[in-house]
């Protein structure tokens, strides 16, 4: 079955879809969209793909999926057969928390590295604000995972939390917001790195 990901290569959104294929070693097809500046997410003939005119979609035979965050969800139950990336157990419900706070306040960090890079018109004293108070809270739990022995931000493995999660903290750099006051998410990100399978993206370093 044909795996086809309508893709942005500087989209953080899509840069999660595409860690979890490779960490699942799932062959699939790119189709480049060109956000910036063709704006070819609003397209007429893409927004027969997305209505929302977003990225990134996916197409898995006949299903086409919209949300970064629902895409890791469907790859990960689809093909996931040892269950670690989407865990069926207590975890499960912690784990889709996580998952949608990244795809919820973690997107602050999103809306100020579009300020900053692409000239998005939107209050960015407010989205880094908003973008430091999540990353306050994802540091503050991470602070606790590290006292009791834990690198994960659910169990003892990594899960489509940990990869909804990394990219636009990765990222946030390129919206003025540094990771100076959040040692944790340092050193998070530092295992994250190290994981068979990481690859980098622009703005993202293979190694810190």
């Amino acid at each position: 079955m044909t795996i086809t990901l309508y893709d942005y290569t500087l989209s953080g959104s899509c840069y999660k879809v595409r860690l979890l294929l490779r960490f699942l070693g799932l062959a699939y097809e790119r189709q480049q969209i060109d956000f910036f500046p063709g704006r070819q997410h609003k397209s007429l003939e893409f927004l027969e793909i997305n209505p929302l005119g977003q990225l990134p979609a996916l197409r898995d035979g006949t299903l086409m999926l919209r949300d970064a965050q629902a895409i890791l969800c469907h790859l990960a139950n689809t093909y996931d057969t040892s269950g670690q990336w989407l865990p069926r157990d207590e975890r499960f419900g912690e784990v889709m928390m996580w998952v949608m706070f990244a795809g919820g306040e973690l997107m602050n960090s999103s809306a100020a590295r579009l300020h900053d890079a692409l000239g998005y018109k939107l209050d960015i004293e407010a989205a880094r604000a908003n973008a430091h108070a999540a990353l306050r809270v994802l540091e503050d739990h991470m602070t606790g995972r590290e006292i009791a022995g834990r690198k994960w931000i659910v169990g003892d493995a990594p899960t489509i939390a940990d990869i909804a999660c990394f990219p636009y903290i990765a990222l946030s750099g390129d919206g003025g917001i540094g990771h100076e006051d959040y040692p944790a998410l340092r050193n998070w990100m530092r295992d994250f790195r190290r994981l068979d399978g990481f690859h980098a993206m622009p703005g993202v370093a293979e190694f810190v």
